[in-house]
């Protein structure tokens, strides 16, 4: 009796196991196939791009955002039904702390004013330049824009001759056929010594429309790749940043190692003459 008690527990345990295996199967097989019917983004463009690669190379950059990330939307005609249009592009201010400005126009096709996008515009920087993360999050505390993210080289104080290309990838609401202006702080890292400037010239920005699904769904989120339409005759935006003069660098460091000298033997005077009177002082009050 005991032991067909036994038997028919095992059989029952048995039968839950299969069951429970069976469901987690079903669910597993179920989650893979929807996650391979979804082109699903990442909330960073960019981000993508270095999970995979160390160092930002523009030619890899590009193919790699034509090419290698689900961008969804595929099935959309790439024709003249989805383009931006640069309407000016330049440098404003002076010094070392400038803003690169940009004024720019979407035209799309009227079914994705139905859905809820943003635009996420991705400026290559190139050596010699680069953006304060923590100055560009106050621009997303103020309102200016709705996210914004640095990645590549990121470090602060290596000048330009030691650094890499950085990448800022900004995201902005986007307004049906609305003009897109945006001023991006920038600053210049110390070009190597020579004479005159160091041209630093700044390519057309890669312009992404992120369209979530029914109910803002971020899963479902879908991008599209914009066109850039511009006028050729266009010049480029350059930033003349100037460089050091050799003969100038060798001077100051002739008169900052005479002035650390001075102000060392100052210093070693001045404690000489103080432990003298405090040893006379003492003498004379014994």
């Amino acid at each position: 009796m005991e032991i067909q008690q036994f038997k028919q527990v095992q059989t029952n345990s048995m039968i839950r196991f299969l069951l429970i295996f069976l469901v987690i199967i079903h669910y597993s097989a179920h989650a893979s196939s929807s996650y391979e019917q979804t082109d699903f983004v990442e909330k960073y463009i960019a981000k993508t791009y270095f999970e995979k690669y160390d160092s930002f190379v523009d030619s890899q950059f590009s193919f790699f955002i034509e090419n290698e990330i689900p961008l969804g939307m595929s099935e959309m005609p790439r024709d003249n039904s989805n383009v931006m249009s640069i309407l000016h592009r330049n440098i404003i201010g002076e010094g070392s702390h400038r803003r690169l400005s940009s004024s720019m126009r979407l035209k799309t096709q009227s079914e994705l004013t139905e859905q809820s996008c943003e635009i996420i515009i991705i400026e290559r920087l190139p050596n010699g330049v680069f953006a304060d993360p923590f100055e560009l999050q106050h621009l997303v505390h103020r309102g200016v824009f709705n996210d914004v993210a640095v990645f590549g080289d990121t470090n602060l104080e290596l000048p330009s001759f030691r650094s890499n290309q950085s990448v800022v990838e900004i995201h902005m609401i986007y307004e049906d056929d609305s003009e897109i202006n945006l001023d991006v702080p920038l600053h210049a890292r110390y070009p190597p010594l020579g004479h005159g400037f160091s041209l630093v010239e700044f390519g057309q920005p890669d312009l992404f429309l992120c369209c979530c699904g029914l109910g803002g769904n971020s899963v479902n989120r879908s991008c599209l790749l914009m066109q850039t339409s511009e006028d050729k005759a266009s010049s480029p935006v350059i930033w003349e940043i100037p460089c050091g003069i050799k003969e100038h660098a060798q001077v100051v460091s002739a008169v900052s190692f005479g002035f650390a000298v001075v102000a060392a033997l100052l210093i070693v005077l001045a404690s000489i003459s103080y432990s003298d009177s405090t040893g006379f002082d003492k003498s004379k009050h014994s």
